[in-house]
């Protein structure tokens, strides 16, 4: 088979993926790969996490939670491999035309899970609507559907902090749900993003510096959080600057020094780009403070924010395709 119709199929199967996420939205439950994959994490994480909470090293768990993690990634990459290796060999059983459209059309639906934007969007606009008096909604509605998104405790946080969360969860998740997802696509195919969302998924059930949930995560997450670190780096930062260049070009050396004062050696890049592009400070309590001299977002910054992350994601589109033919024809 021609790399042609190999780059025709991945860059359609790019394209239709996010037409899927757009009018179709999440697969159901018990057919969606990454609830598979969480259920794998979570019954390997109640296994693996010890209970007690200590300071000392734990390499006992650390161990096992890098072998658990190593036994999970090993399963999706095999089947993901499998799988597009069966969808690529369509076109020489059925010819070029039917089974090169028949490849993209499935290869789009297999890639489509590790994509989550029109959720991710639809999420963040429903915190804004529960937090608005017009729609009927409180600051306790805004403050239960922020739980949907974010992990931390949500019970005590103002309305300007939970607007703040929700645009800074659109910030992070639009790098670990679309342009992550897209990027180790682009270079691995689907084993790739579905390696990724792997990691991703790791990281959100084990990736913790402490206690969690009666768990100790210290050691045990330390190998799932370090992955994620890994295959985040380059992804988050390749995010922010498209958030900086369609929000009018803004200093990368302001970005980094943003980015610099959160934790997360990642998701401070789209979180501060984000701050930086709307003109907002967006905060962690006692945490950190990005871009601290300009006012807390309003309800409109969060429409906002959702226009320029849409933004992202159609240039997205008119990236990948070349880049995809251009990966094919250097290796051809």
């Amino acid at each position: 088979m021609g790399f042609d119709v190999n780059a025709l199929v991945f860059a359609a199967a790019a394209v239709l993926a996010f037409g899927i996420d757009r009018y179709a939205g999440e697969p159901p439950v018990r057919w969606h790969p990454v609830v598979w994959m969480g259920r794998y994490l979570g019954w390997a994480g109640r296994r693996l996490a010890p209970v007690a909470a200590t300071n000392d090293p734990d390499f006992k768990s650390f161990w096992l939670g890098a072998l658990a993690w190593s036994a999970g990634a090993a399963i999706v990459c095999a089947a993901s491999w499998a799988l597009q290796i069966g969808l690529m060999a369509l076109p020489d059983m059925l010819g070029p035309v039917a089974g090169g459209v028949l490849a993209a059309l499935l290869l789009g639906l297999a890639l489509k899970p590790m994509l989550a934007w029109a959720m991710l969007r639809s999420e963040v606009l429903a915190v804004e609507t529960a937090l608005s008096a017009e729609h009927g909604g409180s600051l306790d509605a805004g403050r239960e559907r922020l739980s949907w998104l974010v992990s931390r405790k949500v019970s005590q946080l103002t309305e300007s902090q939970v607007r703040e969360s929700a645009i800074e969860s659109l910030a992070e998740n639009l790098n670990d749900s679309v342009v992550a997802p897209l990027f180790w696509f682009l270079l691995l195919g689907l084993p790739g993003a579905a390696l990724y969302r792997f990691a991703n998924t790791a990281d959100a059930m084990w990736g913790y510096p402490g206690v969690y949930k009666g768990q100790n995560w210290a050691w045990a997450g330390k190998w799932a959080a370090r992955v994620d670190d890994v295959m985040s780096w380059l992804p988050a930062r390749l995010t922010a600057l498209l958030l900086l260049v369609l929000a009018g070009g803004l200093s990368v050396r302001a970005l980094r020094s943003q980015a610099s004062r959160t934790p997360s050696p990642n998701s401070g890049w789209p979180m501060a780009a984000m701050a930086m592009a709307l003109e907002v400070s967006l905060r962690k309590p006692g945490v950190y403070v990005l871009n601290e001299d300009q006012p807390p977002p309003c309800a409109a910054d969060t429409l906002r924010a959702t226009l320029l992350a849409s933004k992202v994601v159609v240039a997205l589109v008119f990236v990948v395709i070349p880049a995809i033919f251009l990966i094919a024809f250097r290796l051809s």
